[in-house]
């Protein structure tokens, strides 16, 4: 027999021994009475055996149908196994799911959210890893990501949040130190603080009017939570969403006019969306992320 054999016919095999009729076989699996005659004339026709002895309407199962149906009852028997324990994995919500995010989005959007579903759902075990660079999904560095470009890869899915944007924040300390900013060409004079020694803020600041150097930036750091507590001490202005800078009873806005565009996209791989623990958290995130109205 194939690995490729009809598992139907070994239903209507398994109905037709129990009843000891295709008619009664057909009334239980919904189908033809012939159907059920052709699906295990195929079965026999796979195993080379004869399986029914038949007299008129009668089924009698020979010595090889016998020692079939005993395999056949544990077939069925890891089949239900099977199929109890699919419908127990799709009702609850269990296991690992792995989130991706800035340490600042982490820090002040998601610690709501990851209580409430611990409660809600308590045999899921949730990985928080904070980065600020691209998790790569298709390697599973990560299961789910809030990210601010919208995925490019094929196998990617990503759901829209927010068009959100960042803005310059500083002490009023710092302020004071360096004098009032209100023009583009005022921040001539301030510091800055970056992610890394790469060009793009230089880029992105250039594209808005402001024409910087790698002198203006004397403070890295990787961090968004490092940035704003150097931001809060005086240390220089540093880029963060508006929302929270706003929020920050501790940060002034510098030149409000000047706004970078942050769109807020939420990515997994494709396939995870039809997982229920990675589609519970995945619409739990869309559902809080959008409803902090950014």
């Amino acid at each position: 027999m194939t690995e490729s054999f009809d598992w139907s016919a070994v239903r209507a095999f398994l109905l037709a021994a129990k009843t000891g009729s295709f008619t009664a076989a057909g009334e239980a699996l919904g189908i033809s009475q012939p159907t059920v005659g052709r699906k295990v004339s195929s079965l026999e026709a796979d195993l080379g055996l004869v399986l029914f002895e038949r007299s008129g309407r009668a089924l009698k199962l020979t010595e090889a149908g016998r020692q079939v149906l005993e395999h056949a009852t544990t077939m069925q028997g890891a089949a239900t196994a099977l199929s109890l324990a699919a419908a127990g994995q799709s009702s609850t919500a269990a296991g690992p799911v792995s989130i991706s995010c800035s340490d600042l989005v982490g820090v002040t959007w998601l610690p709501e959210l990851l209580v409430r579903l611990r409660r809600d759902y308590p045999a899921l075990e949730i990985e928080v890893l904070t980065t600020n660079n691209l998790s790569d999904l298709g390697k599973r560095e990560a299961d789910i990501a809030v990210r601010h470009v919208r995925p490019d890869q094929p196998d990617l899915v990503g759901r829209k949040l927010a068009d959100t944007s960042a803005g310059m924040y500083a002490s009023a300390a710092y302020l004071d130190e360096v004098g009032e900013l209100e023009e583009l060409q005022d921040l001539q004079r301030a510091s800055f603080i970056a992610f890394d020694r790469g060009e793009m803020m230089l880029q992105t600041l250039r594209s808005l009017g402001v024409d910087l150097t790698h002198g203006h930036f004397p403070l890295i750091a990787a961090s968004s939570v490092m940035q704003r507590s150097l931001c809060r001490r005086g240390a220089g202005i540093c880029f963060l969403f508006e929302p929270i800078g706003d929020a920050d009873p501790a940060l002034v806005r510098v030149l409000p006019q000047l706004r970078l565009p942050v769109p807020l996209w939420l990515v997994c791989h494709r396939e995870l969306r039809t997982t229920l623990r990675f589609r519970v958290v995945f619409d739990a995130l869309v559902e809080h992320l959008s409803g902090l109205h950014l």
